[in-house]
């Protein structure tokens, strides 16, 4: 290759201008005000838990003697835990590093070039990162002013190419749910239909036990939000037992690390402890609800997620990220079309939302100057 040809010729012509994935600043890179410390800053922009995983998780990882050997490849003794959890048999079960990663192998089992991937948008960023990367296209079906789901739409746009229906359940970043019925009209369409179901814990509604009764019905689960082990990277997916085990071919041989699988088996030893802190946040996400209502400047959707989307009049969600970021708050804002005059704001202790409420009274002074 001659020195001006440009490695671009070589690269698939299809990545060459590839968006990617827009991932979260990290506090260290954060424009904050000189007076706010890197260990001050208030993080609500990636839906973390704020109380962190069980403690069982950390004394099990400081004595585990074993990281240094590849673990089982089938997963076997944690498809045995998550049938424990779920109740979905064990041959439904693919685990993943995160559910991002298993919605890549899942696009990456259905989506050739030039296929097409339905999605209700807005819509988790990771469906077109994926979608894209196998050279899929994205079709958006739009939702209504409520963020709910268009079942009419969505099955008139199936077409030829399509491949797999996407639906996130909650929505990310909507924190809207669709009701079931809804979702087993799209799925009765026969069309691959993945749920994922990211934000489960919180919300308490799920169509996991029917996975068992369709063939083309998936759900997606991850332990980052409720089980506070976002960076572990475990997720896990129920699928029919044909399509899992196509998955687990291909997938990577040990995609989940052996610190991941302690830590669902820690987890799930003490769910009276993480899902006291599941009840937690969802109090701190109805009082969080009522506390920005009360600003006139902003406009929160009610969430069944660990989040709240809330619309910003006048075109003003940059600036305030912007303003939050200088006073040392980071929350969620989503540079697209769809979601210009939104910002999606992550729930903490109450004592974040008290430093959050406090900083956005502020913000609302300087506006309304």
């Amino acid at each position: 290759m001659s020195q001006g040809a440009g490695i671009e010729r070589l690269i698939r012509s299809s990545l060459v201008n590839f968006g990617g994935y827009s991932a979260r600043e990290s506090a260290e890179t954060l424009e904050r005000g000189p007076e706010v410390y890197v260990e001050d800053v208030l993080r609500l922009d990636a839906n973390e838990n704020p109380y962190g995983c069980s403690p069982k998780v950390n004394q099990a990882l400081a004595s585990c003697d074993y990281l240094n050997i590849y673990y089982d490849a089938g997963q076997a003794e944690l498809r045995k835990l998550l049938q424990g959890y779920t109740g979905v048999g064990a041959e439904h079960i693919v685990a993943g590093s995160g559910s991002s990663e298993l919605i890549d192998i899942v696009l990456r089992l259905f989506v050739e070039s030039g296929d097409e991937v339905i999605v209700c948008a807005p819509s988790f960023a990771m469906y077109r990162f994926s979608a894209e990367t196998y050279g899929g296209r994205l079709v958006k079906v739009l939702r209504d002013k409520d963020f709910a789901i268009d079942t009419k739409a969505v099955k008139a746009a199936i077409g030829k190419r399509t491949k797999i229906i996407l639906v996130d359940n909650p929505g990310n970043p909507t924190g809207s749910m669709t009701c079931q019925g809804d979702l087993l009209e799209i799925v009765d369409t026969g069309q691959p239909v993945l749920v994922d179901e990211a934000y489960f814990e919180f919300a308490g509604e799920t169509v996991a036990p029917l996975v068992s009764q369709y063939k083309n019905l998936m759900v997606l689960r991850t332990f980052s939000k409720w089980a506070g082990l976002a960076g572990l990277r475990i997720g896990y997916g129920l699928f029919p037992p044909e399509i899992a085990d196509y998955l687990m071919k291909i997938k990577l041989p040990y995609n989940v690390s052996v610190a991941a699988i302690v830590a669902v088996r820690e987890s799930l030893k003490d769910m009276d402890y993480l899902m006291g802190n599941v009840k937690a946040i969802v109090a701190e996400r109805e009082r969080l609800f009522t506390e920005l209502k009360g600003l006139k400047f902003l406009m929160p959707f009610p969430s069944q997620a660990n989040f709240i989307l809330c619309s910003v009049p006048d075109g003003l969600a940059s600036e305030l990220r912007q303003k939050l970021q200088e006073k040392g708050i980071q929350v969620r804002y989503f540079d697209t079309s769809l979601l210009q005059n939104y910002v999606r704001i992550s729930v903490g202790k109450p004592e974040h939302t008290d430093i959050l409420i406090r900083a956005l009274k502020e913000i609302g002074e300087e506006i309304n100057g």
